[in-house]
């Protein structure tokens, strides 16, 4: 699997979604301009010592991203008013679930252009405009890997630290 954070702002949100992608050995790719640099305290200590373990593409903007993405390339767009739910599609390993900027979502375009790869998290109160973008990630990208069978995971006992 593959996560993209289209222009992330908030530098702990994208260390955790770092933490998520080194847990899942899912790609993490991010798209610029980011927020914060890469560098940022807040984003390292949010990935904890993980980072050597995330397998990451930092991407100068997304027509980059788009150019070099395989032929045949399945991207889900994770946006508020989507016309399905995330849980109504079904995923493939090789598919990039993006996500975009945690205070003004994807361009619209990208929605308008793709309406049948724009998927949303239920929300259920009207005053709640979103969600935190990492957990909106690992709900989303746990429901693709649990739809393909948790491919790879350990064996709970080989899970070092414990």
């Amino acid at each position: 699997m593959n996560v993209v954070l289209f222009q992330p702002e908030i530098p702990p949100n994208t260390g955790n979604v770092a933490r998520l992608c080194a847990a899942t050995r899912t790609r993490l790719h991010l798209i610029e301009p980011l927020g914060f640099r890469l560098d940022e305290p807040a984003l390292r200590r949010a990935g904890v010592d993980y980072w050597d373990h995330v397998d990451w593409r930092l991407w100068p903007d997304w027509v980059t991203f788009l150019a070099a993405l395989p032929a045949g390339a399945r991207l889900w767009f994770v946006e508020a008013h989507g016309p399905r739910r995330y849980t109504e599609v079904r995923y493939a390993p090789d598919d990039y679930l993006v996500f975009g900027r945690e205070t003004a979502g994807l361009p619209p375009r990208l929605l308008q252009d793709h309406p049948d790869r724009w998927i949303r998290l239920p929300m259920f109160h009207p005053g709640v405009r979103s969600l935190n973008l990492a957990n909106c990630v690992a709900v989303v990208l746990f429901e693709a890997l649990r739809q393909l069978g948790f491919p790879g995971e350990l064996a709970p006992q080989t899970r070092q630290g414990e």
